[in-house]
């Protein structure tokens, strides 16, 4: 079959860039992009404000965060599930209180049952040419008192409720915003980033590319190059100068001190704008589908 043109329609195959164009002047199907390094975070940033940090702290599982701004949401965490926590209680509370008035109305009903059946045992004369108005069962669900009872469309109190909303005991873990894992404020380890030294560059610590370097090497630290932190004393290193030379006797090179393979935390990138370096550099925008 020979080629054909974008824009020619005469052709058989429908074309992958025909499929994308159709798509994205009617509206419908899922719209993929590519995310360029401009749309993730470098590697000093917080993983949530998304800004340098002042005072960086790391989780366990590599993950960057400003000291101040991972305290404030395990703060307002605590005080969601307190509140959680009321509202809980306060509808246990109400289901008691419902029970017992449940039983107290089973009781009075049996006890006036009960006296009912004891005055039934004197007969009284039957008059049986005499209606019996308590007999008379009446067809108008507004008798007998309902009318103030039925639910109202048009009193906000009255309205009737579909279902009752059940609230769950709330879970008092708080959870990392970015892996999802249980998170506690003792475990966050303090970081130590090295400046990088340049008497030349007289630029602000933010404005400047390349801020950072690794304590034992002195090598640029970027998005491109991995990186560990040590947790005794919360310095970055790349992985080359751990793989290297940490590695080889289990020392700290800086304190001398012993080290194990927990006491290396490697530190979750950001972004570069290449596929080997970051999981998923796809953004997905969902629309409706169109179904022929």
């Amino acid at each position: 079959m020979t080629r054909h043109a974008r824009n020619c329609t005469a052709g058989a195959v429908y074309t992958y860039h025909e499929k994308k164009k159709d798509a994205q002047t009617s509206g419908y199907g899922t719209n993929t992009q590519r995310v360029g390094k401009d749309s993730i975070k470098d590697f000093d940033c917080c993983s949530l404000s998304l800004q340098p940090c002042r005072n960086p702290v790391i989780t366990k599982d590599g993950y960057l965060f400003d000291k101040e701004v991972i305290l404030q949401y395990i703060i307002n965490k605590k005080n969601e599930h307190s509140r959680k926590l009321k509202e809980y209680e306060k509808q246990k509370r109400k289901e008691e209180e419902e029970l017992e008035e449940v039983a107290a109305a089973e009781k009075a009903s049996r006890l006036s049952n009960f006296l009912k059946s004891e005055k039934n045992i004197v007969s009284k004369p039957i008059d049986g040419f005499k209606k019996d108005d308590a007999g008379e069962a009446s067809v108008s669900n507004m008798a007998n008192g309902n009318d103030k009872k039925l639910p109202s469309f048009w009193v906000p109190t009255k309205t009737p409720n579909s279902k009752k909303e059940i609230i769950k005991k709330p879970d008092s873990t708080i959870l990392c915003p970015v892996s999802a894992k249980p998170l506690k404020a003792k475990d966050l380890i303090d970081v130590k980033f090295t400046l990088v030294k340049d008497p030349e560059d007289k630029k602000s610590l933010i404005v400047k590319e390349n801020r950072y370097m690794c304590a034992v090497t002195h090598d640029i630290l970027s998005n491109s190059v991995p990186c560990a932190v040590l947790r005794p004393t919360g310095d970055v290193v790349t992985m080359e100068c751990v793989e290297k030379i940490i590695k080889k006797d289990w020392i700290h090179p800086l304190t001398s001190e012993k080290l194990k393979e927990k006491d290396i935390i490697p530190m979750q990138r950001g972004g570069t704008g290449y596929a080997q370096t970051n999981a998923n550099l796809e953004g997905k925008h969902q629309r409706p589908v169109l179904q022929a």
